[in-house]
């Protein structure tokens, strides 16, 4: 088969000078000719068709056309002279401020925190954890065994966990409130009421706390007047007078009378008085009785309401529901 077919596997004879067609190139340009190689013999320089060193590349391969030119580049590998040159250039510098490049298939983790230590620091600060891990559990105990009602922990041990809480960690209740209530106060009133027909009657005690109770029993979003108006305005009457019910200090007067309008306003409301009576004077008092110990408990308390009564006040025009508004 003809060496210039399209489809051959034979490499290119070269060209004569003398053959038509073709410029006359220079002695000596023209390489070493290429051997053939048997078909089925392994190139010993690569699947890429490079012959041994000196040899001119090929291009195209094997399936080179028969109108492609003679022209042969050279070999186009880096020399050993550009070789030593790219191992001489320094390796580049990094910017400041920028993390320098780790290969995370090489380079390790790099280790923070408690791992970042050595062996004998991560023993101490394991052993420093500890230690105040089991100060923190053993005065927490301590705390509550001191707040908590007495048992038989407290009964045994009860000078340990005193030692241990007092002074610096003393606990009380006055975190909470000056003086804790440990009773039930009920507000009371009754009324001296003139009829139409001029006579005088006496009305009953009306509890006018149990009615407060009742209005906030079930309600999500009681008012603040029905839990604390009639409470705090008694608190104020005991609070600035004495035992035989005498005001004390500027304050006196002004909380007897706001006492005396509430109770007349909640009396109105309730219609103790019929049409055409005339409500004359009031009197309140106070029931208390001790909220009883839990059934565990030794202590003893009286079980038994105490009263305490006030004198009767005089009605005035100004104390009416009409004038308070």
């Amino acid at each position: 088969m003809d060496a210039y077919d399209g489809g051959s596997n034979a490499r290119r004879r070269p060209r004569a000078a003398s053959e038509p067609g073709d410029a006359a190139e220079p002695r000596g340009a023209e390489g070493p000719e290429v051997p053939e190689r048997a078909e089925g013999s392994e190139d010993p320089h690569g699947p890429y068709g490079q012959g041994a060193p000196g040899e001119p590349e090929v291009p195209g391969g094997s399936d080179a056309t028969a109108d492609s030119t003679d022209t042969r580049p050279s070999d186009t590998r880096p020399s050993d002279t550009h070789l030593s040159a790219l191992a001489a250039i320094p390796p580049a510098v990094p910017v400041p401020g920028t993390a320098p490049h780790r290969n995370p298939d090489s380079d390790p983790e790099p280790r923070t925190g408690v791992t970042a230590l050595s062996l004998r620091y991560q023993i101490g600060v394991v052993l420093a954890l500890a230690v105040v891990a089991v100060a923190v559990c053993v005065h927490i105990g301590m705390v509550f065994l001191h707040v908590a009602p007495s048992n038989t922990v407290t009964k045994q041990h009860g000078r340990a966990v005193d030692d241990w809480v007092y002074p610096e960690f003393e606990q009380n209740w006055k975190l909470f409130a000056p003086n804790p209530l440990q009773q039930n106060i009920a507000v009371q009133v009754r009324a001296r009421i003139r009829t139409v027909d001029g006579g005088s009657r006496t009305t009953g005690w009306y509890d006018l706390s149990a009615q407060d109770g009742r209005a906030i029993d079930g309600n999500l979003l009681p008012s603040h007047t029905q839990q604390n108006e009639l409470r705090r305005s008694w608190d104020l009457f005991v609070s600035t007078h004495d035992a035989d019910n005498r005001p004390v200090g500027l304050r006196g007067t002004l909380s007897q009378t706001y006492l005396r309008r509430l109770v007349v306003l909640r009396l109105e409301r309730d219609h103790v008085a019929a049409r055409g009576d005339i409500l004359v004077s009031v009197q309140a008092r106070s029931r208390t009785s001790s909220v009883p110990p839990p059934k565990w408990s030794e202590e003893k308390v009286s079980v038994q309401p105490v009263y305490r009564e006030l004198p009767w006040w005089a009605v005035t025009s100004e104390d009416t529901e009409g004038s308070a508004r």
